[in-house]
C-alpha cells in the first residue's frame, strides 16, 4: 500500500475520532428537556428512605465505581440545600439492573429532574453542569 494513502487514512481516522470526541463532550452534562414525558416516578419505590421534593426532585442514578458520581452527588446536594422545595435522591443501580433497564440508563451518573408531581422534565447524561441544573430548576419551580 502506498505510504501516502496510509498517512491519509490515519489522518482521516484521527480527524473522525476528534470530531466524535468533540460532539460527545459538547452533549455530556447538558440538560435535555423531556417535553412530552408521561413518566411519573415515585422515588420511594426506588429507594425506601427517599423523599421527593415539594417543588422538584434531583434524582441521581449512580454506580459504585463511578468517580464523577461523587462530584455530582456533592453538586446536587448543594443545590437542593439552597432551594427549599428541592430534594436530592441518589439511587445506586450497581445491583439493580431492573432500574437501569426501566429508565434506559446508558451512563453514570444520569440525573432526572422531576417536577412536584414526579414527572420527568429533564434528563442529564454524565456529570451535570451547575448552570444547566440551576436553569432547569428555575424553569420547573417557576411553572409550579
Amino acid at each position: 500500500m502506498n505510504p501516502l494513502a496510509i498517512a491519509a487514512s490515519l489522518l482521516g481516522l484521527v480527524a473522525l475520532a476528534t470530531a466524535a470526541g468533540l460532539v460527545w463532550r459538547a452533549s455530556t452534562g447538558r440538560a435535555r428537556a423531556v417535553s412530552s414525558s408521561d413518566t411519573v416516578i415515585s422515588v420511594s419505590e426506588l429507594s425506601a428512605d427517599a423523599v421527593a421534593g415539594s417543588g422538584a426532585t434531583l434524582l441521581q442514578f449512580s454506580t459504585e465505581v463511578c468517580a464523577p458520581c461523587k462530584t455530582t452527588r456533592t453538586l446536587l446536594r448543594s443545590l437542593a440545600a439552597e432551594l427549599d422545595p428541592v430534594r436530592h435522591v441518589d439511587v445506586d443501580v450497581t445491583h439493580r439492573p431492573d432500574i437501569a433497564n426501566r429508565f434506559n440508563l446508558l451512563q453514570s451518573p444520569t440525573t432526572f429532574i422531576l417536577d412536584a408531581r414526579g414527572v420527568v422534565r429533564s434528563r442529564i447524561g454524565g456529570a451535570p453542569r451547575p448552570g444547566e441544573v440551576r436553569a432547569e430548576l428555575d424553569r420547573i419551580l417557576a411553572a409550579s
